[in-house]
């Protein structure tokens, strides 16, 4: 029987990201079928960590599922599986963890003039163009943990020219877990350079039996 699996794309991307249609084509050819909802369903600016739970959820629906998840929807698919024994393993490429608190830091001042205003221009990468992004997103973010704490086997993969999410983060995760690996690939954030190598080094563990590595 073929595994379920759910894509949670990243911040500013949607269901139509190179790297999904990737993911989407190859286990395609496998005769797998790849579920890749829309975390911000149309409402970007009210982004939040619990609102795009809540569309995992959904998607979920209760079934055993592996989760593909990229940057913010990496960490999304992380808090999810924390929070969901029913999910069997993840695949997660440059998993932004400790998102808010760490967008937060890196604003510097521009932060209280999100905070004031409650908008925040970014350039929004599925539309192609600058959006509003609402303050909500930091305030209800900084409710979740840095670090999940899942039991799930999980292969992780970051780009070792990574400057957006730094790798060290992902080093982090995966210290002291028996259940999770990191595979450092000679990539930038966007992984696109390396798609073809981490098909080849994941493909095995996505469609691998439940609970192993």
């Amino acid at each position: 029987m073929n595994p379920i699996i759910v894509y949670l794309h990243g911040f500013g991307s949607g269901p139509g990201s190179q790297k999904a249609r990737f993911f989407r084509e190859r286990l395609g050819e496998l005769g797998v079928t790849l579920e890749v909802p829309d975390l911000a369903e149309g409402d970007f600016e009210g982004l939040t960590l619990t609102g795009q739970l809540g569309v995992a959820e959904r998607a979920a629906a209760g079934r055993p599922v592996t989760l593909i998840g990229s940057s913010l929807g990496g960490y999304v698919a992380a808090l999810y599986a924390a929070r969901h024994p029913e999910v069997q393993r993840l695949l997660l490429l440059a998993p932004a963890f400790g998102f808010a608190r760490r967008w937060s830091a890196a604003l510097g001042p521009s932060l209280e003039t999100w905070k004031r205003t409650g908008r925040l221009a970014v350039y929004h990468h599925a539309s192609q163009q600058v959006r509003q992004i609402g303050y909500q997103l930091i305030e209800d973010g900084l409710r979740y943990e840095d670090y999940p704490d899942l039991a799930q086997p999980t292969l992780v993969f970051h780009g070792a020219q990574d400057t957006v999410v730094l790798p060290a983060w992902s080093e982090e995760f995966v210290r002291g877990r028996p259940n999770a690996r990191l595979d450092l690939v000679d990539s930038d954030h966007e992984l696109l350079t390396a798609l073809e190598t981490i098909w080849a080094r994941g493909r095995e563990f996505l469609l691998r039996t439940p609970n192993s590595f």
